[in-house]
């Protein structure tokens, strides 16, 4: 089939002609100046400008509707673009991972590293830190991610191992398993502030890298739905501490329900003996789990 004419090519027309028409009294009705800035795509600009001449005032509220979108479009692609700075200063090498953890805080459940790379023409909008997310857009851009990336590699402590080597060492050991399971071998790593230990790949610290690094915030994106549908199944298995809304994270409700139900399997005991004056431990904790 062929592609779908646009408006003025209908009309056998150019941009200026349609603009000229409907300067001079030509008309199209609402449904159909809709329908077709909805579809207008690359020539979305072409239209609004046309548009414009038509003075009706919904025709004018389309205009500004479809203005505001582009705008906000424009500005997000700008956005992306800031945050590929590190992506394009080691742009010689041909492969750059990105790494980011999620779940160091919690009383409960794995903490959960991602390394991703992405390709170098990365086309995908939206990607931020995380918690600057929602779920839902979490979710969307998970999968868009995953589709795209040339690889993706999870890691993951458990509780029993935080407990075991510490937190940090875990985190660390985790970041090493999610390098290792990419399918390629990365030439540098971009990391979210830390410097993994036993690592002999270049890495480059970033302070705030999942806000500064369009690979590191993707990896934050994986590891963090990747974490959240781990807590949902422990959910089930663990039932009365809450883990699907929170997380494994120390909100009132869960530190009640442990000292109601006792640790479950999954709780890392080396937390809990912090639960009693935490000095505001629990808010911090609910507020990363966002």
């Amino acid at each position: 089939m062929g592609e779908k004419k646009n408006l003025a090519e209908k009309l056998g027309e150019g941009f200026e002609e349609l603009q000229e028409r409907i300067k001079n009294g030509g008309k199209f009705t609402l449904s159909q100046m809709d329908d077709t800035l909805k579809n207008a795509g690359d020539k979305l600009s072409d239209y609004l400008k046309a548009f414009r001449e038509d003075v009706r005032p919904g025709a004018r509220r389309l205009v500004e509707k479809y203005q505001k979108a582009m705008d906000k479009l424009e500005a997000e692609k700008k956005r992306i673009v800031k945050m590929m700075e590190y992506e394009r200063r080691y742009a010689d090498y041909e492969y750059i991972a990105g790494i980011d953890e999620v779940g160091r805080g919690p009383l409960a459940g794995p903490v959960v590293t991602c390394a991703v790379i992405l390709p170098k023409d990365c086309d995908i909008l939206y990607i931020n830190d995380s918690k600057q997310l929602t779920q839902k857009k979490r979710e969307e851009l998970y999968e868009e991610i995953t589709a795209k990336a040339i690889s993706y590699g999870i890691g993951i402590s458990s509780p029993q191992r935080i407990d075991e080597i510490n937190i940090l060492q875990a985190n660390y050991e985790a970041m090493r398993q999610s390098i290792k399971n990419l399918s390629v071998i990365p030439d540098i790593l971009l990391n979210d502030a830390v410097t993994i230990p036993e690592v002999r790949i270049p890495q480059v610290p970033i302070i705030k890298g999942d806000t500064k690094s369009i690979s590191i915030a993707a990896a934050s994106i994986v590891a963090k739905v990747h974490r959240d549908r781990l807590m949902v199944e422990y959910d089930k298995q663990y039932p009365g501490y809450g883990f699907a809304s929170n997380k494994g994270y120390g909100s009132e409700e869960h530190v009640q329900a442990i000292k109601k139900l006792g640790p479950s399997p999954i709780h890392r005991k080396s937390f809990l003996s912090n639960l009693v004056n935490r000095d505001g431990g629990e808010e911090n904790a609910e507020k990363e789990s966002v």
